[in-house]
Parts: C-alpha cells; structure tokens; sequence
C-alpha cells in the first residue's frame, strides 16, 4: 500500500494550501454633532448601557473600557456618577453561518494481480470548490454610542461603528474587535457632522 502515500500526503497538502483566508473589513464610521458642540470634550461624564443591553456582559465591559480611554484622551474625566454628561453604548453582533458545502476529497483503490506481482493504483478526486472545509463564520458588529446631557435633553453628538470579521481573524476576539471599532469611532472627534468615512 506504499503507492497510495505519496497521492494522499499532496491531497492533504493542497488542502492545506487553499485554507480559506482571514478577512477583516474597513471600518465604517458615521457621526453627527448636535447643535451645542462647544459643550464637547470637557467636563465629567460617565459611561452607560443603553437600554436593552445587559450592563454586566463581558461583550459590554471591553467596548465600555475603550470608550472611557477615548473619552479621556478627548479632554473628559470619567467618573462613575453625579457627572455632566453620559455616554450611552449600544451594541449589535450577528453571527453569519457558514454555507454547507460538499466533502472536499474522494478516494478510490483499485487492485489487480499480475504476472509479475500485484499492482495497486489509488485515484483522488478532490472537489475544487470545497477546499479547507467550510467558510468561517463571519461576525457583523455594529457600535453606537451616544453623548447627551445627564439632565437629559438631546444629545450633544453620537456616531456608529460597523466592521465585519471572520470567525478566523485576530478581531473574532472581542477585545480586540471592541479597541479597533471604538479607536476609529473617535478618531478626529468630534468628525465631520453627517459624513460617512472607513477606517483601514
């Protein structure tokens, strides 16, 4: 069965060699500054869930720690309570399946008895489509947070983050996914009112 090695171990290496990539897309940024801009970047605020999303998940903590390093960098002081402003976080995460696809090799043995000995002959079909198994599962995040007066009124300036990441990549990581998404929501803050920009 010596024969039947060489066939399997290039099938297995091409396999391999046509594992499905890591894909990580721009983020997408949208912001608009309401009509008191002057009132940005200074004071104290604290860092909220808006409502709906569960305050105390870990998906909540890494996005709320990355909020309050930027609001800091931007001139605010974070505090827990009794501050001036708030900034409100929402959340959404949709998990895309990956397609069923068919088993990617086939192999066949076939054997005959010869004159001069036995002779075995393997053929492997490999179904190009199906190289490295199944697509990974592609997570769509979208952030939006929301800075408004903690006496209420309307708010003072929100944006939104949106970024896709397949379940193979460094950003499938919720941390990390949380830092790169917040970092390009605040970059040149407070933005153009109303443009719509991607960050690489």
């Amino acid at each position: 069965m010596k024969t039947a090695i060489l066939p399997l171990l290039a099938a297995s290496a091409l396999l391999g060699a046509c594992a499905t990539p890591a894909y990580v897309s721009p983020v997408e940024v949208t912001r608009f500054t309401g009509a008191a801009p002057q009132q940005l970047g200074q004071g104290t605020i604290s860092v909220t869930a808006a409502p709906g999303l569960d305050g105390d998940s870990l998906a909540f903590a890494a996005y709320a720690d990355a909020v309050r390093s930027e609001l800091e960098a931007i001139g605010y002081r974070v505090v827990a309570s009794d501050a001036g402003q708030v900034a409100a976080i929402a959340l959404t995460s949709t998990l895309a399946d990956p397609e069923e696809r068919r088993s990617p090799v086939g192999v066949g043995v076939g054997g005959s008895t010869g004159t001069y000995g036995s002779g075995v002959g393997v053929g492997v079909g490999i179904n190009l489509g199906s190289l490295g198994g199944p697509p990974p599962e592609r997570i769509e995040r979208q952030l939006f947070v929301a800075i408004r007066p903690a006496s209420g009124g309307p708010n003072l300036w929100e944006g939104r983050a949106n970024m896709t990441a397949t379940s193979n990549s460094d950003y499938a990581n919720e941390q990390a996914a949380a830092a790169r998404m917040v970092e390009s929501l605040f970059a040149g803050f407070p933005g153009v009112s109303g443009e719509t920009i991607e960050v690489e």
